[in-house]
Formats: C-alpha cells, sequence, structure tokens
C-alpha cells in the first residue's frame, strides 16, 4: 500500500517537536500490502481515530497544546518503497504479498522510549493499495501477521530505538520497540566533491576492522571513542601503514544485545559485538555514532558519510561487510522484527509447511534470489554506493545468493518457463538471477565486489563462484595452505608456490586474474596472527559455551610451549614467523625478481612500506585489526560476544611486536 503527507506539515510538527526534544520515526503494523501519503498541519501531540473504511477524513483529538486539525491521508504512489518525499508531502509504499490490511505507526522520540504509539493511520484498502491481497497468522503457512505487532519499514533510512550501546532498554529490555526515520527535504550532506576512488582491485591492501573495536580502549585516546568519528581520527594510522582499503564489520542496524547474557567467566555480559546479524539494511548502525539518536539518526547517517569522506581524502577506499544471508529475526521461535511480519514467505527460504530453512546457520536463510528480495538487494546496494559513496561490498557467507528461492519456478523468476525445471529450494544455481544482476548494474559492476564463497549449508564455492570476470573472493584455501606450509606440514610446497603466484589453479582456467583472489591468514573469525603462533588449540571458555564452539581445525602451531608464557627462543620464534607471514601475504602482490629479503623488517608498515613500491598483480593481501602490533585474544577463536579487551584495538604499535632480533 502507498499514501502521502504534507512536508510542510510534518516540518511544522517536527520543529515544535524538535523544542519540546521529540522526533517522529514511523513504524508501521503491516497486515496488508500498503502504502500511504499523511498529512497534518498539527503542531503538538496527536492522536489519530479513524474508521478502518478509510482515513482520508481522519478525526484528530488533541491530547495536550492548541486545538489540532486533521491528518490527510491521500493516495500517494506505489514506488518507490520506503518513505520518500515528493509532491510536497511523505509517500510511504510498501511491499506485502500476502496481507490484508495495513496501518502507518508516528512515534514520537519520547513516546519510543515509553514503547507508546502516538498516532496510527490506517490505510485505507480501496484507495492505498495495488494488485490483490489476503493472508493471517498462520506460520503452517509461512504468514506472520499480526497486527499487535509493529514492524519496521524494510527500506528504512536510519532505525531509533536505544541511544547508547549495550545499555538495556526501559525495565531492562533487550528489544525495545524501533522505529524508522521520516525523511525531510532537508536532509543534506557536504560531500566537498568527493566520490568513490575505483582503485584497480589489483593495487588494494584491504585492513579488516570493526568500527567500537578500533578506538573504545582507552590507550586509543580517541575524543569520540567506538564511534564513526572515532575512527576518523585514527585514519592517518591507517595511511601511514600503507593501508589503501579499509572492510568495515557490519555497520548496518543491528541489536548488539542479542545474546545479552551473563557471562560467569569474566564477570560482565555477552552481546552481539560483531553484528552478523541485521536488523536493517539501509540503516547504518546508529550506536557506532557519537550523536547517537539525536536529530532523529540524520547525525547517525552524517557520520558515516564523514567518515567515508575523510577516508577517501586520504586515499583509503572504504568497503562494507554486509549480511545478506540471514536476519536477526531468527526462525519460527524468533522474533518479529520486520521483514517476517511485512511478508515472512517472500523474504526467508520456507519449506512446504513454513519451516525455516538453515543454510546460514543463525536460524533463517534470506530468499535472496526471489524477484522482490533480490530487487530490494539491488535497491540497498545501489543506496550505500550512491548516497553513502562506499566503494565496495564484502559478502558474508556469499554461496547463500547463488541458492535457488523459495517457491522456485522459472516464471517467477525469469519471467516465463522453462521445461524441465524442477530446483528445489536451496538448489546451487550456476546463473544465479541475483548475482547476474548485480554483475551487469550500471553501479554496481564498478564496485567492489567481494563473496565469502560457502555457507553453513556446506556449499563450498572458492574458485568457482559465478563471477562475470567482476567478482573476488575470499580465499580461504590460500588461508589453509599457507598456514600449513609455515608451520612445516609435509607436501604443502606446491600449493604454496601456487599461492604465492595468485592462486591460478583457482582462478586462471575461469578467465579471472590473481587479483580476484583475496589473500588472508587471519579474519575476525579464527585465531589472530600472535594467537596463531602461540595456540595449538582453542581456548574459548570465556565464551561461556564450555569451550564448544568455535574451529577445532585451525591449522595453528604454538611453536613448541602452548601459551604465552614461554621461553626466551619460542618467543623469537614466534615472531619470526609472523614476519613469515606477513611476508608472504606481501609477495602474494609483487613480482618474484623483487631485492633480497633476508633483512628482518622491524615493523608492518616497514614491510608494506618496502614491498608496495614494486606492486604487481598476483593477489590483494588483506590484514585484520590488530595483527600489525600482535594482538592476542588468548586464544579465544570465537569472540563473536566479547564488547572489552579481548576485542578492542590497544594501540600499541610504538610496542610492536615486530622488533627485529638476531
Amino acid at each position: 500500500m502507498y499514501g502521502c503527507l504534507p512536508l510542510s506539515t510534518i516540518n511544522q510538527q517536527w520543529q515544535q517537536q524538535q523544542q519540546q526534544q521529540l522526533s517522529p520515526p514511523p513504524a508501521a503494523k503491516y497486515e496488508q500490502n500498503s502504502g500511504g501519503n499523511v498529512f497534518s498541519n498539527s503542531t503538538a501531540s496527536i492522536s489519530i481515530k479513524a474508521a478502518r473504511d478509510g482515513v482520508d477524513t481522519a478525526v484528530v483529538e488533541e491530547e495536550e497544546g492548541p486545538k489540532l486539525r486533521k491528518f490527510l491521508v491521500f493516495e500517494g504512489h506505489p514506488a518507490p518503497f520506503g518513505a520518500t518525499v515528493r509532491d510536497g508531502g511523505v509517500n510511504f509504499a510498501i511491499f506485502s504479498a500476502n496481507a490484508v490490511s495495513a496501518t502507518l505507526c508516528l512515534i514520537s522520540l519520547s513516546d519510543l522510549h515509553e514503547n507508546r504509539v502516538t498516532e496510527q493511520i490506517f490505510l485505507d484498502p480501496l484507495t492505498n493499495k495495488t494488485g490483490d491481497f489476503d493472508g493471517s497468522f498462520s506460520p503452517e503457512e509461512g504468514h506472520y501477521y499480526d497486527p499487535s505487532q509493529i514492524v519496521l519499514d524494510p527500506y528504512a533510512k536510519a532505525v531509533i530505538s536505544k541511544e547508547d550501546f549495550g545499555v538495556l532498554g526501559p525495565d531492562d529490555n533487550c528489544w525495545p520497540q524501533m522505529a524508522c526515520i521520516i525523511p525531510t527535504s532537508d536532509d543534506k550532506f557536504d560531500w566537498e566533491g568527493d566520490s568513490v576512488l575505483k582503485y584497480p582491485q589489483r593495487d588494494l591492501i584491504i585492513y579488516e576492522m570493526h568500527v567500537r573495536g578500533f578506538t573504545q580502549h582507552e590507550s586509543s585516546r580517541a575524543e569520540f571513542p567506538g564511534t564513526y568519528l572515532g575512527v576518523v581520527e585514527k585514519l592517518d594510522h591507517l595511511k601511514e601503514l600503507g593501508i589503501n582499503c579499509i572492510e568495515l564489520m557490519p555497520c548496518h542496524e543491528f541489536n548488539e544485545l542479542e545474546h545479552y547474557s551473563y557471562n560467569s567467566f569474566l564477570g560482565d555480559y555477552k552481546v552481539n559485538f560483531w553484528g552478523y546479524s541485521t536488523v536493517n539494511y539501509f540503516s547504518p548502525m546508529t550506536r557506532y555514532s557519537s550523536a547517537g539518536t539525536r536529530n532523529c539518526g540524520r547525525d547517525a547517517i552524517n557520520e558515516f558519510k564523514l567518515l567515508v569522506r575523510e577516508a577517501h581524502k586520504r586515499g583509503i577506499e572504504v568497503l562494507m561487510d554486509v549480511v545478506f544471508n540471514h536476519t536477526a529475526e531468527g526462525n519460527e521461535k524468533g522474533l518479529t522484527l520486520s521483514f517476517k511480519g511485512v511478508d515472512n514467505s517472500v523474504y526467508y527460504m520456507l519449506a512446504p509447511k513454513g519451516e525455516f530453512y538453515n543454510y546460514s546457520g543463525c536460524g533463517n536463510t534470506f530468499n535472496c534470489n526471489h524477484p522482490v528480495v533480490r530487487q530490494f538487494i539491488l535497491d540497498c546496494l545501489r543506496y550505500w554506493v550512491t548516497e553513502m559513496h562506499v566503494d565496495g561490498f564484502r559478502f558474508d557467507l556469499a554461496s547463500i545468493m547463488t541458492r535457488s528461492s523459495s517457491l522456485w519456478h522459472a516464471a517467477n523468476v525469469f519471467g516465463s518457463p522453462i521445461k524441465g525445471d524442477l530446483l528445489t529450494t536451496g538448489t546451487p544455481l550456476s546463473s544465479p538471477p541475483l548475482i547476474e544482476m548485480m554483475s551487469n548494474d550500471p553501479i554496481l559492476r564498478h564496485v567492489k565486489l567481494i563473496a565469502e564463497a560457502w555457507d553453513a549449508g556446506g556449499l563450498y564455492q572458492v574458485g568457482t563462484y559465478p563471477h562475470w570476470h567482476i567478482w573476488s573472493e575470499w580465499n580461504g584455501k590460500y588461508r589453509d595452505i599457507v598456514r600449513q606450509f609455515m608451520k612445516g606440514t609435509d607436501g604443502f610446497s606446491g600449493a604454496f608456490a601456487e599461492c604465492l603466484c595468485g592462486s591460478p589453479d583457482l582462478y586462471q582456467e575461469g578467465g579471472r586474474k590473481p587479483w580476484n583472489s583475496i589473500n588472508f591468514v587471519c579474519a575476525h573469525d579464527g585465531f589472530t596472527l600472535a594467537d596463531l603462533v602461540t595456540y595449538n588449540e582453542k581456548h574459548n571458555l570465556a565464551n561461556g559455551e564450555d569451550n564448544n564452539d568455535g574451529e577445532n581445525h585451525n591449522n595453528s602451531w604454538n611453536c613448541g610451549q602452548e601459551g604465552e608464557l614461554a621461553s626466551i627462543s619460542v618467543k623469537k620464534l614466534r615472531k619470526r614467523q609472523m614476519r613469515n607471514f606477513f611476508l608472504c601475504l606481501m609477495v602474494s602482490q609483487v613480482r618474484f625478481k623483487f631485492y633480497s629479503c633476508s633483512c628482518i623488517y622491524k615493523s608492518f608498515s616497514l614491510v608494506v612500506s618496502q614491498l608496495r613500491l614494486i606492486l604487481s598483480d598476483q593477489g590483494v593481501p588483506m590484514i585484520y585489526m590488530g595483527d600489525e602490533y600482535g594482538h592476542t585474544k588468548g586464544g579465544n577463536n570465537n569472540t563473536y560476544c566479547h564488547d572489552n579487551y579481548v576485542t578492542f584495538h590497544t594501540q600499541q604499535l610504538i610496542r610492536s611486536s615486530f622488533e627485529s632480533h638476531s
């Protein structure tokens, strides 16, 4: 459905609410495919009462303040989806193929904190909708429509809920009510002429990092620790290292309190620190902003833009780690936050009796190749490129994006039937429509597209991911082979040589180049580089799961003694091994005619600055935040739940672990 409010009226009410330290983020109760334009010339807090058969002449009752006039709901437009400023108002449009009604909920910031709806506007199914619809709360049929639930607009550009990271909501609620920003014609940002940098991929040196973890530790001395602005303060550090591309771990809106529970091992609380559990894909993580919910999330959007702009000024590209394989809503036992309540059977892969497929290992699987969902994903990615100026994306568990959708048949994917089309839900596709559309999109084909080419359902596509000569891959085979070779495992010399040459065994036959291989030894999930040479076994007791979580096969070597308490000779060997790993990553980018590397570099930054002088095309190196100084997590290889010293970058480069030893 769809409809519209006059913008001048909204602005009048917005100005008064700002004076009262209120703001009007919208949410919606969805029982129907709907959209609507809602208008009011009121200038105080109001409530709406209207019959369910229409709201174009809704009666407005005064609660406080001056006498209020009507909200007017006009027919509006079915596109674009989301809340959009147009025709002197704000157009609201949303897709839902199976709902029966919809209500637009307007919520002031003060009411949001009290879990109250400020205004309810019932959209008329006769004038504010297109197409046919039916539906009810029927999980066995894949429908989770519930008029008592307020759900988020999937196209919302900012989501407002809690103000501070890790702080419980009212009544110690881990999931307080959320709402979405209403756009205004004044939403502007001075880009100062900025645009995406478009570096040749062969020239990149990627630094995977966590926005909060990078500056939250007190040693960072950041004015705005743990925020987008905090990262801006430390961009010069990355520039000095020779980094020209940062890969931000998830910055879409997520709820860090999703795993909130007491951790008796450390005496603190577990949270969702990494953020691989998206609530909304268009919204930057508000609690990574120093502004928080100020200005109803608009300042958070601008802080992210400022980070991108300032990175570009220093010659650093910005990639986003995005999670289109699952959402935070979980399975049939999970929450209804957005997609599940809008149209569950469209947005998720479902079995015939409504059960959720779980190729992600996180409870649900995003239905990526459904026509509506793939268009949603394209719209989202284009937004982050055109509006937020990011330079590309790394796709978490990207193999899910190659699987066939629920209710798969050629007619609803390609527009016409194909003889013998008997694919079942989740079947890997050689030419997945979503990947094909992204690869041929006039905007997206010119930015970096990097696949984590596997998923939790056993699909492993490193070297075989559908690519259209554009896609790159996290080369997990490079990681495993280099680790095996470096610890002295027999039989890996030939494979190691292939890695140094850009893995032609994986990429040459398919017509790709060495720089389509993203080479890494360590990443956020798994051992840090220091732990890789310090521990043979994982030590994950601090996660509160009796050491049962995390990968058991790490291909690590402790150099003779387990743990950080070791002899001087073992510590010297560990540091040599760490330098060897770094040199291996950098050699993968250079011609073999480079000068002798018999010297021992004193720091990672020197390795990069020396070897970048002769960069070539033998693969793209990626390092993980903190490995440049030897950060340790105490042997914990699954630190998803730690918002503490375990995961915080400690800015100790002056006391580098890469000092030379004779």
